[in-house]
């Protein structure tokens, strides 16, 4: 995009910031207004830029993260010095792990102010250096354009959060300065060698799969992974929270591995002789056993592609990797199979009879998996804690699934049920599907939606939140009314930290220190706060529920959708920390 300024022009830093700001199209900001960067604010609307102020500068920073991950553009936010930045961090790490472009603008202490202790100062840049891909000081106010271009260059060129720290009395003065033009490096498919090495080792496969990742989304391609899937006849599977990088409709389409996933994902990587990693870092954390299956296969051959070269061989011991755009990698490997005997084409018919039987028989499974069948979940399966009875979480989440408009975005918190939703969220397009990714944070999903829906404002948007999660984020109900931003927030109400309550159930007797919550009608609060709010306690009410609230976001009204469930909990989130406990002292000796 060209800047809207040529050449050497006089200008305050203010100015500058906010011309490099609009020469990288930027036209929405997220944040809460504060007096640290008040002068550059006060001409964004003439720069055609739009502040969207929210109630919690962690939501600003989601928010900026579902922007960008929808629209694969920047996603920028602000706040004041200090406590307003601190705020950030949580936001930010997510991004970070969510390789999203957000622009994290923070304002500092004034510079002859720093190292005094003076009101909301603190040290910014060590707080974000494990969690930003760059960090541009302004040292100088002359340097403002200079270096604020560079943190939006840096932010698509490493894949990441950047970071623009800016002590506030640089934002006044004048200068000469000039709009640098954005700078776009085109990724190419990778080294010649090493394509030629993945071509040959895929047309001798028996039994290639692919993995699709979040690489595939981002470089815009998914038709490329399905025209390559289509010449193996590989099965194709999501990595861990990437259920939208290959289309679900799609027959080699077989679901998404790790927590929660897909067992015909699992049942059939587990049969692969080469595996193709597109897109993907291979996260442990996607790759680990799941539903009693340690699927990931020992002896195959490991083909990673990734455009950072440090992830090549990070997690899993690779045969070949390849530092390139997902895209173009699949399309350099396609056009050097074309041109050979693949080995695959020999039981191509066969495999695909077999891709068919493993997805139906998982499906049957989930239409006949009514509730969980752990002992301590039959027992309260018919309690919400309050005595009332409720809706099993699985069949809840089936429903939702059937509901779901095939163009809708959803985003995901990181509690129990949240997270056996994996196993149902299908999409037949990318850019849909976000999490807070292996950060994992809470009071993640409802402000990333928010940001998804103003950059894609034509989309049907739904926010999947635990009730524990909802209480740190339902206060951004006030900026979807106020910004008139509609989303539909399904709130999973089963008063309780069902996450961590597993683990008391499991390893501590069922004590229940800290994980049980008495909750108020989320229904009523959302109804208080100007949106609508809907209690669904049926079944047969889950569905017309979801499709009248993402039809009212038509009519700009958001909604939220309070769904009574039982506390039964699925299998356990993470374990790695956990064994049965061990008491030496008498008096802790009751506590096994």
């Amino acid at each position: 995009m060209a800047a809207s300024l040529t050449g050497r022009q006089r200008m305050t830093p203010s100015e500058a910031l906010v011309e490099t700001l609009a020469a990288n199209g930027v036209t929405d900001i997220f944040g809460i207004v504060g007096s640290a960067y008040m002068d550059a604010l006060d001409i964004f609307p003439a720069a055609g830029i739009r502040f969207i102020p929210t109630v919690h500068e962690q939501g600003a920073a989601h928010m900026a993260d579902g922007y960008a991950r929808v629209s694969g553009r920047h996603g920028v936010c602000i706040a004041q010095n200090g406590p307003g930045v601190t705020n950030f961090v949580t936001a930010v790490a997510a991004a970070y792990w969510a390789h999203s472009p957000v622009v994290v603008i923070t304002p500092e202490t004034g510079s002859l102010g720093m190292g005094l202790g003076g009101f909301q100062e603190t040290n910014q840049l060590p707080i974000f250096s494990e969690i930003t891909r760059y960090q541009g000081h302004v040292n100088n106010p002359k340097r403002m354009a200079e270096i604020a271009a560079r943190c939006f260059d840096r932010a698509m060129l490493e894949m990441g959060p950047t970071q623009l720290n800016i002590p506030r009395d640089h934002f006044y003065g004048d200068a000469e300065y000039e709009i640098a033009r954005p700078i776009r490096i085109e990724r190419g498919a990778g080294g010649e060698q090493s394509l030629d090495a993945a071509a040959e080792l895929l047309a001798a496969a028996h039994f290639p799969v692919i993995v699709s990742g979040g690489g595939v989304v981002f470089a815009e391609g998914v038709q490329s992974c399905v025209t390559l899937a289509e010449m193996l006849g590989a099965p194709v599977v999501n990595s861990y929270l990437h259920n939208d990088s290959f289309p679900s409709d799609h027959p080699l389409c077989c679901g998404p591995l790790g927590y929660q996933g897909s067992k015909a994902a699992m049942k059939l990587i587990a049969k692969a002789d080469v595996v193709l990693a597109l897109g993907t870092r291979l996260g442990p954390f996607g790759t680990l056993p799941q539903h009693g299956l340690d699927y990931w296969p020992k002896d195959a051959k490991i083909i990673q592609v990734d455009a950072d070269a440090k992830m090549l061989g990070l997690v899993k011991r690779i045969s070949v990797g390849i530092c390139g755009d997902a895209r173009a990698a699949a399309d350099a490997l396609a056009d050097r199979l074309a041109s050979k005997v693949l080995v695959c084409q020999l039981n191509i018919e066969s495999r695909a009879a077999e891709i068919a039987q493993t997805k139906a028989e998982w499906e049957a499974e989930l239409d006949a998996w009514p509730q969980e069948r752990d002992p301590w979940s039959i027992e309260v399966a018919q309690d919400t804690g309050n005595g009332n009875a409720a809706m099993h979480p699985r069949q809840m989440l089936r429903e939702l699934e059937r509901a779901m408009p095939a163009d809708a975005m959803v985003s995901t918190d990181i509690g129990n049920i949240c997270s056996v939703a994996n196993s149902y969220l299908r999409f037949m397009r990318p850019r849909s599907f976000f999490a807070a990714m292996s950060f994992g944070n809470c009071g993640y999903a409802f402000p990333a939606i928010i940001g998804a829906k103003h950059a894609a404002p034509d989309r049907p948007a739904v926010a999947y939140v635990g009730d524990g999660a909802w209480g740190m984020s339902f206060g951004e109900i006030l900026t979807c009314v106020r910004e008139k931003i509609p989303v539909t927030a399904v709130v999973f109400h089963n008063k309780q930290w069902g996450a961590e309550k597993k683990n008391q159930v499991d390893f501590y007797g069922n004590r229940f220190l800290g994980s049980n919550l008495e909750n108020p009608s989320f229904a009523a609060i959302a109804r208080a706060m100007g949106a609508e709010g809907v209690v669904v306690d049926k079944l047969a009410d889950v569905g017309p529920a979801l499709a009248a609230a993402c039809a009212a976001q038509k009519d700009g009204k958001t909604t939220v959708l309070e769904m009574m469930v039982t506390r039964e909990l699925g299998d356990p989130f993470r374990r790695d920390a956990l064994s049965k406990p061990v008491r030496f002292l008498d008096k802790y000796k009751n506590y096994i």
